[in-house]
């Protein structure tokens, strides 16, 4: 009999005390789905007011990332505050918490403040074309941590913020205009002077070629079967690759029909032999 009085009394308490915290559970479960309803509500209006603004995309995309983040660490605060936890215990564990999560995440810590950099010093922008960490591709998002990458197979890549502030970055687009470099060997027996000048026509009657500066095409070295070629020549970016790959055809035709050889990697094989005889 004073077993089941002790069951019971432990049960009592286990009411006494649901019906104490269970307010506050209700009450933080609707401060935690009102808040996500907000933050999706504030999200959505800060997108409509960059949308509206010409600002910087990076910044934007940067800037949206980092309110969102802001928001859902004040609503999880809210929460666990309603919850019963005191302001000054949930600052030592937050700082505590804080301190273990820095000496972890060091290298998010240092993407997050290579975004920063990015976004004060700009090396480049999203719709530029980069070359970093050995990967090209089309800038398409910078967020805090990361930024977004799209390839030439329309593959997404992603890098470390961190990674991008500390490395070497080049930027294509930093400029309007490129100039390519087009190497191409011709046999020992081809008039070189023919050979600029089909070169230097091809340029001068194509639309996407710059006049000025002029292209020019110079020997730039002796190899053991051919005579090296450069033709330089500038470009607007737009069009950059559609010159490229344009001028290199038309070499390839011109020279075919000028009788020109682009000769090819080939080895003689001498044999001596020795009569035997019967």
């Amino acid at each position: 009999m004073e077993e089941f009085a002790n069951y019971q009394e432990h049960i009592d308490k286990a009411i006494e005390w649901a019906w104490k915290v269970l307010p506050d559970v209700i009450m933080a479960t609707i401060i935690l789905v009102f808040g996500l309803w907000i933050i999706r509500f504030i999200n959505k209006m800060v997108r409509k007011f960059f949308e509206k603004k010409d600002y910087d995309l990076a910044l934007e995309s940067f800037l949206q990332s980092f309110i969102n983040i802001a928001l859902k660490v004040l609503l999880f605060v809210l929460v666990v505050t309603q919850l019963g936890v005191k302001s000054s215990s949930l600052i030592a564990i937050i700082g505590a918490a804080g301190l273990a999560i820095g000496l972890a995440l060091q290298g998010s810590l240092s993407n997050f403040a290579g975004g920063v950099l990015i976004l004060l010093f700009k090396p480049f922008k999203i719709g530029d074309f980069i070359s970093a960490q050995g990967i090209d591709g089309t800038v398409k998002e910078i967020t805090i941590f990361y930024t977004k990458l799209t390839t030439f197979g329309n593959q997404l890549a992603i890098i470390p913020n961190g990674e991008l502030s500390n490395n070497n970055v080049i930027n294509y687009s930093a400029m309007p205009t490129r100039r390519d470099n087009i190497k191409v060997g011709i046999g020992y027996n081809s008039n070189i002077k023919t050979a600029k000048e089909i070169m230097l026509d091809i340029c001068a009657k194509n639309e996407n070629v710059l006049k000025d500066p002029m292209p020019e095409v110079y020997v730039d070295g002796l190899g053991d079967s051919s005579v090296d070629l450069t033709l330089r020549y500038w470009a607007e970016n737009p069009v950059f690759w559609a010159a490229h790959f344009f001028i290199i055809e038309e070499i390839k035709r011109r020279f075919d029909e000028a009788g020109i050889e682009i000769p090819f990697p080939q080895r003689d094989v001498h044999v001596k032999g020795q009569a035997i005889e019967a």
